[in-house]
């Protein structure tokens, strides 16, 4: 079931066990790029990838391309999931399969945003064939616990900004010292992204569930490492992006990531923290640029 928007089709779909789930759809099936998959963070929606999307759909870098841009259960305009365990990484890379199946794409290159670098990379273990090639935004085998913990706290209160000032306000005053090169404009779009919903008006975007995986978790000593699912990226072209304030991708983990793999590329968003936002044009520029590359390589 789909309704049409400006700039994209809004496609609803099942997950494997009935939920209903929502994703972007900007460009058409029958462009000639690759098709691209944004994948967002712990808390995020498809919002968050508009200039992106609409960038590369509209043929930045030489060649329009459909992208997908998903809402995980219980974010954005999926359906919230009755059961807070569901709020898995196996549950949602399972809806994550079942979306693209319904979409009929097989192979495709996938933007990974925090959580969707996870996703991204547990992906391309399960289903080598399907992830051609990956940008992981501000995420890697290492998370930092200093991060982690920021982000549990946040979603222990979350903001439910009822206008688009006290959005604006409310961003300003959690992530100014993260994110130190962002415009009103900026701020603006962030707003928007973060807390408008489809009718206009403005609150929580997210099941205030999602807490409650985190809080099973000990942060007082050090997270498993995941090197060995980030070997699942080896054989394909990479592009690993930091914010330079970034608090959950070290600059020791970046730097090794990139060491690993010949065919790995890196570039830093100077003045912003986890994630960078993907919205101006010299990161659009960049990703567009290596989707192109990717593509005809």
């Amino acid at each position: 079931m789909t309704h049409a928007n400006a700039a994209y089709a809004n496609w609803f779909t099942s997950a494997p066990d009935g939920l209903r789930l929502h994703l972007r759809d900007y460009g058409s099936p029958l462009d000639p790029g690759l098709p691209v998959v944004c994948l967002p963070g712990l808390a995020r929606n498809a919002a968050d990838f508009a200039p992106l999307a609409e960038a590369l759909a509209a043929g930045a870098g030489g060649r329009k391309r459909r992208v997908i841009a998903v809402d995980y259960r219980g974010r954005g305009e999926s359906d919230y999931d009755p059961d807070w365990r569901n709020y898995d990484l196996r549950v949602e890379g399972a809806d994550i399969l079942a979306q693209l199946a319904a979409l009929e794409i097989h192979e495709a290159i996938f933007v990974g945003t925090s959580r969707g670098g996870l996703h991204t990379m547990a992906l391309a273990a399960a289903r080598p064939a399907l992830v051609r090639a990956a940008v992981l935004n501000d995420v890697g085998p290492v998370i930092e616990l200093q991060g982690l913990t920021r982000i549990r706290q946040y979603l222990r209160h979350p903001a439910a900004p009822n206008s688009l000032s006290d959005a604006v306000d409310y961003l300003r005053k959690a992530m100014s010292a993260q994110f130190t090169a962002l415009s009103d404009a900026d701020f603006e779009r962030y707003a928007r992204a973060s807390f408008q919903k489809p009718d206009g008006s403005f609150g929580a975007t997210f099941d205030p569930n999602l807490v409650k995986p985190l809080e099973a978790l000990r942060l007082d000593e050090p997270l498993p490492q995941s090197w060995g699912l980030f070997e699942a990226l080896a054989k394909v072209p990479l592009l690993i992006i930091r914010g330079s304030n970034s608090d959950v991708l070290s600059q020791e983990t970046f730097v090794e990531m990139a060491r690993r793999y010949r065919n790995c590329a890196a570039y830093v968003v100077e003045g912003q923290g986890h994630p960078p936002l993907l919205a101006d044009d010299t990161t659009i520029a960049r990703i567009a640029d290596f989707v192109t590359r990717a593509d005809t390589a």
